[in-house]
């Protein structure tokens, strides 16, 4: 056996040997009370907290190497904890402790004729991989729903935040542990070379379910390589349509907040669409408002850089927008199902009626109607955090908090009952 090959084994073997023991550690969470989860959830908090200082210097730690390597400035927002950051990760733990449990919840249910009672109960999904990009936040977030959704979280992150997801996990197993609880609850994944996401993806009857989160391409390669049930979280090209019945006032503050609060996350807008029938008035002021803050823009029109198609289905992540000029409410919808990833799409409008038909007609997980995409959030949506927006259409779609990382068993209760021959 080869020095290459004796380490891709020990990799298998050590994801596995992971995967072995979030199954041990998912069994004791699924039955734990929702109080007890509770307790564990705030006294991580309280440990980050306490931890700060240190998980601030691991973190600079790793930005410092991602700024020699190159970084674009995006990603290093991404990479970056600050003590507000880390206050509002600590924070966003109380509050998913605060939401409902959804562990045995029941879903519908009924008595048959013959008796017999049949429920159908939420049930964690059990052992829950997480391959993502930078941001240390996820780190937390994805621990956090975990938990109070009664599974095992096994975390893969980049190696540009190795640093920083190190010191947060180790918070937080030092956490559970004080809480009584199995640290293996939360695992890091070696992340120093890509063979580990494909000994997690491809650990059928290890772990249940894989949830990628970052760019296309990590978003496309668990896709296609895993071999465990995946729930897509995809990119964010998302469109703000200005209809003919906008307020203007309204849509030049819905668009600068769409594009320019945080253009590096999946829900920031990267298309506006403008109606013909108001585009003398509206195109140059909403054109002048984007560039005072900074926004490059791209389209066909004068004093734009030229747009191709390229441009239509990009997720720039930047300060940069794709600008066009539709005829109608109808030619928007087609533009928008024609190049957006299903995320989050808006239209600014004063009429009910094409309100209406938007959100009816525009094939996305969140459709926004006079309000920024920047609330396609589980926060924005009282989820508390969220370990993911979904934009496939099985089992979860949108974000996704704690009832999305459950499943359901059905429960019968009978008396005696035989099936009939």
């Amino acid at each position: 056996m080869t020095a290459e090959t004796t380490a891709e084994f020990d990799m298998r073997e050590a994801v596995h040997e992971a995967a072995r023991r979030a199954r041990v550690a998912s069994r004791v969470l699924a039955q734990l009370t929702t109080a007890r989860k509770n307790e564990a959830l705030h006294a991580a908090a309280d440990a980050l907290l306490a931890a700060a200082d240190t998980v601030l210097e691991a973190n600079g730690e790793d930005l410092v190497a991602a700024k020699a390597a190159g970084t674009e400035d995006s990603l290093l927002d991404r990479l970056r904890l600050t003590k507000d950051r880390v206050d509002g990760i600590a924070a966003g733990l109380r509050q998913v402790a605060a939401l409902p449990d959804p562990v045995g919840v029941v879903e519908r249910g009924s008595t048959l004729p013959n008796g017999l009672e049949i429920r159908q109960v939420r049930v964690p999904l059990g052992v829950v991989g997480m391959v993502y990009e930078a941001r240390p936040n996820v780190t937390v977030d994805a621990f956090g729903l975990a938990l109070k959704s009664g599974n095992a979280a096994l975390l893969r992150g980049s190696s540009s935040a190795a640093r920083s997801n190190a010191a947060l996990v180790e918070v937080l197993r030092s956490a559970l542990t004080e809480a009584g609880l199995p640290a293996d609850a939360v695992q890091l994944l070696p992340s120093e070379n890509r063979s580990s996401v494909t000994h997690l993806i491809q650990a059928r009857g290890l772990v249940d379910v894989v949830i990628p989160r970052g760019g296309a391409g990590l978003i496309n390669a668990v896709v296609r390589d895993a071999q465990v049930p995946t729930i897509e979280t995809g990119t964010g090209n998302c469109h703000v349509y200005v209809h003919s019945g906008a307020d203007l006032d309204m849509a030049e503050e819905i668009l600068i907040n769409a594009k320019t609060r945080r253009p590096s996350v999946c829900n920031a807008a990267e298309t506006v669409l403008i109606d013909a029938a108001i585009a003398e008035t509206a195109l140059p002021r909403l054109g002048k408002a984007l560039a005072d803050k900074g926004v490059t823009l791209h389209g066909d029109l004068d004093g734009m850089t030229p747009a191709t198609d390229k441009d239509w289905a990009e997720e720039y992540l930047t300060l940069d927008i794709a600008v066009k000029i539709v005829d109608d409410l109808d030619a928007a919808v087609d533009h928008i199902n024609t190049w957006g990833t299903g995320h989050t799409e808006a239209i600014v409008t004063g009429e009910l009626a094409a309100a209406d038909e938007f959100t009816r007609r525009v094939d996305a997980a969140a459709v926004m109607v006079n309000a920024s995409t920047a609330f396609t959030d589980g926060e924005q949506f009282g989820f508390g955090a969220e370990i993911g927006i979904s934009t496939q259409k099985l089992h979860a779609r949108g974000p996704m908090g704690l009832p999305e990382l459950t499943s359901s068993k059905w429960v019968v209760r009978g008396s005696g009952q035989i099936r009939p021959a």
